[in-house]
């Protein structure tokens, strides 16, 4: 395609397999504040970032829910489930990492989660090496599906929108990507896009590794 300057990753779900992990560590976490979370919600918070999320939790459990004590409960379970699951890469990420390094396109990860555990993760499973940025929500305004995490990691890598992939598994993160102007490709993992999303997307791939006819 030769105009692909970069390919920007979303991180769980899309890198690495802990999209999972939310899926169950959201439900877990209320239930011990006394809130029953359907799994049709859990999957709906998937990469949703601030303001979005605690006004999503709050819309659906009350004005009493406090956030922040919810959060820091699903980030507890959350690192017990990884300390006794572990994490593993999605299929075709290293091989496809391993492809963008060999010709010289940048690789940046754009993410929901905090810098320190998205830092964290990559570098324990040997995936930091490839990546030239790492983006979190926390660095914007608004998380996703607001486009402010992709038109930040554009100006970062001093690129415009056109230029770039971007790579994601949900559908609050191809939103993102597409509102900042990105060619948005997704591999889903926990479900399927529908006619709605599929008209947001470049391409919608089986595995990373694809991608690479992209670039």
């Amino acid at each position: 395609m030769g105009q692909v300057r970069a390919v920007l990753f979303d991180m769980d779900g899309t890198l690495i397999d802990t999209e999972c992990y939310y899926r169950r560590c959201w439900p877990e976490a209320l239930k011990a504040f006394g809130y029953q979370m359907t799994d049709e919600q859990a999957l709906f918070m998937r990469s949703l970032g601030r303001p979005f999320a605690p006004e999503q939790l709050k819309s659906w459990f009350g004005e009493e829910l406090d956030y922040w004590a919810l959060r820091n409960k699903r980030k507890e379970l959350m690192e017990e489930m990884i300390a006794r699951e572990g994490i593993r890469i999605k299929p075709g990420a290293v091989e496809l990492l391993e492809y963008l390094n060999s010709v010289k396109v940048t690789a940046a990860v754009v993410t929901a989660t905090d810098l320190e555990r998205a830092n964290r993760y990559l570098e324990r499973l040997g995936l930091l090496k490839y990546f030239d940025r790492v983006i979190s929500a926390t660095q914007v305004e608004q998380g996703k599906p607001s486009p402010d995490i992709y038109e930040f990691a554009c100006r970062e890598l001093e690129l415009e929108p056109e230029v770039c992939i971007a790579v994601e598994d949900s559908p609050n993160g191809v939103r993102s990507a597409y509102g900042a102007g990105c060619k948005v490709i997704m591999v889903p993992d926990q479900t399927e896009p529908d006619e709605e999303l599929s008209k947001c997307l470049y391409a919608c791939l089986p595995n990373l590794f694809e991608i690479k006819e992209y670039v």
